[in-house]
């Protein structure tokens, strides 16, 4: 009788993660699929995937834990793994429920609750934007009374900028709440600091950070979330002052919030003083073709590592980074008005990729030299602007 294969259950309520299904099959593992029913017949990599499974497209934790139970009556489930932010609790349920390895809900918490991961932060000893959950009145008051306007109003759970509130005053507070109703008490109230936004995307093994990759946005992605425009990010100098406060501050983060083992995506911002203060972090892969970036700077993909990550853990294996090489990359994204946008101009020898998504104009530029990419970037971030750009309300809840 042959030895079966180690199965790896992946959820995914977004069609993302392709490379990592790929990544898990190559490691001989049985890749099962648990998907939204109207993402059936996205384009998966079928040949990957030893079944595909669907659940309701609003399914909660509950729900999910519910439909994995019905696969473990004959699926002998090895490892479960989250391919979106807002799989993570569903995943940790299962674990918990069925005895897996893995992050529990407790340590899920920390990377998905704004507010548990601000106070690990600062216990940390990260600076933190002056913030307040929204549960006591009369402690929001004081907060309102001793910071200064504006503020944030941020959901607790979501991802990237959606859903955040600029509060201008007091009173348009105290409004919103009262129109936000039981749901006020998912949302924490923060101060605004203005600045530029950096991200740091980190492959952790054995609570060990492997590499650590620092890229710095153009618009920060709350203001393109609210006003809409062009997307860009680029590598920032990895002898910078600015990469090494980074690296440093994500290195003391990750470990108060229990991460052991997997990848990683924080967000920071520059302040005008200079100081770098923590926004939010997730236990995930960065959304914008980051994976894409890092992998033509860097020559590995981050959804490829967490894959191999997750094998060397279910088989006990030790794990070994690729050599990687120092390249700087930077990618310019925005929605366009064409259905399909033609690229074809933008032929400088250093681009990488054309993004092939519908209403969609992307492109990734890799080169050794670091002001070659940041000439790149600017020029084309302005062409884009002016040859695809448009504008869309934003989003009040993710979207597939």
């Amino acid at each position: 009788m042959s030895e079966r294969k180690p199965v790896m259950l992946c959820i995914a309520s977004y069609e993302k993660g392709q490379a990592f299904l790929r990544a898990a099959a190559a490691e001989d593992l049985a890749v099962v699929l648990l998907t939204a029913e109207k993402l059936r017949d996205a384009d998966w990599p079928r040949d990957a995937l030893a079944e595909l499974h669907t659940m309701s497209d609003d399914s909660s934790p509950a729900d999910v834990l519910w439909r994995v139970q019905q696969l473990a009556r004959y699926l002998h489930i090895d490892r479960v793994v989250p391919l979106d932010e807002f799989d993570l609790e569903a995943a940790a349920l299962v674990r918990e429920e069925l005895r897996l390895p893995g992050m529990g809900q407790t340590t899920t918490r920390n990377f998905r609750d704004k507010l548990a991961m601000r106070f690990a932060a600062q216990r940390a000893g990260l600076l933190v934007p002056p913030f307040a959950p929204v549960l006591n009145y009369e402690d929001l008051r004081a907060f309102l009374e001793s910071t200064p306007s504006p503020w944030l109003l941020k959901p607790r759970t979501s991802a990237s900028a959606i859903g955040i509130r600029r509060i201008e005053n007091a009173r348009d507070l105290w409004r919103t709440l009262e129109e936000l109703g039981p749901e006020q008490v998912n949302y924490l109230l923060e101060c605004f600091i203005p600045g530029e936004v950096y991200h740091v995307d980190s492959v952790c093994w054995n609570r060990t950070l492997l590499t650590q990759a620092v890229h710095r946005y153009g618009t920060p992605p709350m203001a393109l979330m609210q006003k809409g425009g062009v997307f860009t990010t680029q590598t920032v100098s990895r002898s910078s002052q600015d990469a090494r406060d980074l690296c440093a501050a994500d290195a003391r983060l990750l470990p108060a919030l229990g991460m052991v083992t997997g990848v990683t995506h924080s967000e920071y911002i520059r302040s005008e003083s200079g100081k770098f203060y923590f926004l939010e972090t997730a236990a995930r892969v960065g959304g914008a073709y980051i994976a894409e970036l890092i992998e033509f700077e860097s020559g590995i993909n981050p959804w490829v590592e967490w894959a191999r990550l997750e094998a060397a853990m279910l088989r006990g294996e030790e794990y070994r980074l690729p050599r990687l090489r120092e390249h700087y990359a930077g990618s310019v994204i925005c929605l366009a008005r064409q259905e399909h946008p033609d690229l074809s101009a933008y032929d400088a020898p250093e681009v990488v990729l054309r993004m092939n998504r519908q209403h969609h104009a992307g492109l990734i530029v890799a080169s050794p030299s670091k002001e070659r990419i940041g000439a790149l970037v600017e020029e084309y971030a302005w062409r884009f602007e002016q040859d695809f750009c448009t504008r869309l309300p934003p989003p009040d809840k993710p979207t597939s």
